[in-house]
């Protein structure tokens, strides 16, 4: 391949990096053509975006990123598929999923969600369960709704318990 190849690759893997927020890196190398295509299809369904790159050309994307991705560097060897996503958990979720399905790989290498990084198998589970920036904003909001909701609530039965009393002590 061309230096100058090289260079238009290294620049459409930073790109795709600048664009989503959480990283993936996931081991395919068993799968047949068949359930990497099945793959695919789940990861375009998910909105996460699937892409099988050269390990020393996905390096150097990562030191052209103002993202500190050097936690990862010791992930990359052997066969690598990026997994990119803008939900922390979307991949982790797609990638057990596609497991239970199919009884057979990815297996997750390492991650980088939220400026953290994850690495190996085990993180798995942890990855999975963990709430997006959004679904923890809706926590808070909610959190912060339910004190109001219930002194609103208490007034306006207090109310028509008031006007209750009012009414029958002005028929009486």
């Amino acid at each position: 391949m061309k230096k100058e190849d090289k260079d238009i690759i290294i620049a459409n893997i930073s790109d795709a990096l600048g664009n989503y927020s959480c990283v993936y890196l996931v081991k395919t190398s068993g799968l047949n053509a068949a359930k990497t295509s099945a793959l695919r299809r789940a990861c375009f369904k998910a909105d996460i975006k699937m892409l099988c790159v050269k390990n020393t050309l996905l390096k150097k994307a990562f030191e052209a990123s103002d993202i500190d991705y050097s936690g990862l560097y010791d992930l990359l060897h052997q066969e690598t598929t990026l997994l990119l996503s803008n939900t922390g958990n979307a991949p982790a979720k797609l990638i057990k999923d596609f497991r239970q399905k199919n009884d057979t790989l990815p297996e997750l290498k390492g991650a980088f969600v939220e400026e953290t990084v994850y690495v190996g198998e085990a993180s798995l589970e942890t990855l999975a369960h963990i709430k997006s920036k959004n679904e923890l904003i809706g926590d808070i909001i909610g959190l912060l709704q339910s004190p109001a909701k219930n002194v609103i609530s208490a007034l306006q039965s207090g109310g028509n318990k008031l006007h209750g009393i009012l009414e029958t002590l002005s028929k009486k």
